[in-house]
């Protein structure tokens, strides 16, 4: 990856987007115990106790995003109100991998979507922008998904869409794995206050991701371009 960006043409649409970004480096001697993802569930549920994740004020300001794309909020959630709406009806969500499954529950804790990409399969700059249509997007399923025409991708310069639909769902391609040595996470937010929680949410990850023997870059803080590793 050459260059993390969003389209200003988004940006000019979307101004109130927040974004917090950095670069997991990872070792062979990573901590998992450091990664628990207990905590941040048990804060999800409290807040799920008080009240149901479409009520949390970062999940109705993506709902209202993507309304006012053309999109019905209950057909395509963002990726935090997923998790959140498993957790309420499951009580629980599942075991992938400790990086996964610890991003998973800080993006829950905060109601805020958090993409975890491997950076070794993304090919020049990373943008995130509206879809022409010619994309190429292969789903978990191993399905070939082309976007459509307008809606927001994570594109790189191949033309491969890493994301669909902004916040709701990644590919296969660029999937975490087991063999992941760096990747990208990126926190987006809406909401009134997202400066704040966002800054917290990437503080958690640095702690958390640092005391594992990983390391979490700091300079790919949101500036509208951010630089390769």
């Amino acid at each position: 990856m050459q260059h993390f960006s969003h389209d200003p043409a988004l940006l000019d649409r979307f101004p109130d987007l927040r974004v917090g970004a950095r670069i997991l480096t990872l070792t062979s001697a990573l901590f998992p115990e450091a990664l628990d993802p207990t905590p941040h569930l048990d804060r999800a549920r409290a807040r799920l106790d008080r009240a149901p994740e479409s009520e949390f004020t970062s999940i109705r300001a993506w709902r209202a995003a993507y309304a006012a794309m053309g999109f019905k909020p209950t057909q395509y959630r963002s990726a935090a109100e997923a998790l959140l709406r498993r957790l309420r009806i499951d009580g629980a969500l599942p075991n992938l991998h400790p990086v996964i499954d610890f991003g998973n529950a800080v993006s829950a804790a905060h109601g805020i979507p958090l993409a975890i990409f491997d950076l070794g399969r993304i090919t020049g700059n990373l943008t995130v922008t509206f879809a022409r249509g010619d994309e190429a997007f292969e789903s978990f399923g191993g399905a070939q998904e082309p976007p459509e025409a307008g809606e927001v991708i994570y594109r790189d310069d191949t033309g491969e869409a890493h994301a669909r639909r902004w916040v709701h769902r990644q590919g296969q391609r660029s999937a975490f794995s087991p063999a992941t040595r760096q990747a990208l996470l990126v926190a987006e937010a809406l909401h009134p206050g997202a400066d704040a929680d966002v800054d917290a949410m990437m503080s958690e990850l640095e702690r958390a991701f640092t005391a594992a023997g990983a390391s979490l870059r700091q300079e790919l803080r949101w500036d509208g371009t951010c630089p390769a590793p």
